[in-house]
């Protein structure tokens, strides 16, 4: 399996995601806070922009409504440790079903009557709002007033409950997100990744060589709604609070999908880096102006708005493609 999983990388690809991993893990032992808060988001962004990855940039199914499932795996937990205080855990076992039932709700829709392209775009977004529209009016979640998490002082960390310290939560978000990484791999180097690089180049021509493409979208479709929902109750125990008009919005969807489309949909890194360039460098930016005193709104928008329109002028493919090819950092080929 581990020999399967690293055929064909170069050596100097292992050795630089070694040093990556040991500088990752030593990273909340010089960090400050405000570091330490910027990585957590980093981290956040590049597991969903692992997860979102799965669906476009692996089978090639452009969703712009990715923000359903952090909503709903957010809001599930959430409202299951307020009202019944059942721990998180316990809460994403709920919380990713029904993620998952909502993606193949989506999924059985457009894939059996044949809607792709922008069309499944506009129907993740349609869904994504009547969701908004919906948590808007549930008493149970407090609707639009917001659900507040009840927050106590913790000295230490209870990892069980997601009560703790930020350091907890930027190991979580950080081993969450090798692990998606290493699972993605997996899944490329198996069958069903084969089908979907398949099905992303050519839908019509993998169907005449056989493969069900009905099936192995919807397979695309629910993992990636799973594992984004496991990002949405992160997101809710860290914040503590949830309102319908943050988290089920477009803009939130579109944060997801920014890193991964920087980074290389398609890649494995990409989202990673992806990542690490917006969020870190809108940090940097919102950093400079407050120390200048200017206070520009939108400010965050315009510079991803900027980015990515580099990107798509520069470098189509994204970032890390263009960069590995330099660093000489491909895979080989027997």
């Amino acid at each position: 399996m581990i020999g399967r999983l690293l055929d064909g990388v170069p050596a100097r690809a292992l050795i630089l995601l070694g040093v990556l991993l040991v500088l990752a893990i030593a990273a909340p032992l010089f960090a400050s806070d405000y570091l330490l808060t910027v990585l957590i988001l980093i981290f956040y962004f590049a597991y969903v922009g692992q997860a979102w990855n799965i669906m476009m940039g692996f089978a090639g199914q452009l969703s712009l409504g990715h923000a359903l499932y952090v909503g709903l795996g957010a809001y599930t937990a959430a409202a299951l440790f307020v009202h019944f205080g059942i721990g998180p855990w316990i809460g994403l076992l709920v919380g990713v079903p029904i993620a998952v039932v909502a993606g193949a709700f989506i999924g059985f829709l457009a894939f059996r009557f044949r809607v792709g392209g922008v069309y499944f775009a506009i129907l993740t977004i349609a869904v994504a709002e009547f969701a908004r529209v919906g948590f808007d009016h549930l008493g149970w979640t407090a609707g639009s007033s917001g659900l507040f998490l009840p927050v106590k002082q913790y000295s230490g960390n209870d990892l069980w409950m997601l009560r703790g310290l930020p350091v907890m939560f930027y190991y979580l978000l950080l081993a969450a997100t090798v692990a998606a990484f290493i699972a993605c791999r997996m899944l490329l180097k198996s069958r069903i990744g084969y089908f979907w690089l398949a099905i992303r180049e050519d839908e019509q021509a993998a169907r005449a060589a056989g493969i069900d493409t009905f099936r192995y979208k919807m397979i695309a479709v629910v993992i990636s709604a799973g594992m984004t929902a496991f990002a949405g109750v992160v997101y809710a125990f860290y914040y503590n609070n949830l309102f319908p008009e943050q988290v089920f919005h477009i803009s939130r969807s579109i944060e997801i999908i920014l890193a991964p489309i920087v980074g290389g949909v398609g890649t494995l890194f990409g989202p990673v880096l992806g990542a690490f360039i917006l969020t870190g460098l809108a940090e940097l930016l919102t950093g400079a102006l407050a120390v200048i005193g200017v206070d520009i709104p939108g400010a965050k928008q315009v510079f991803y708005g900027i980015c990515l329109l580099f990107v798509i002028v520069a470098l189509p493919d994204g970032v890390w493609p263009w960069l590995a090819r330099r660093l000489k950092l491909t895979e080989r080929r027997e």
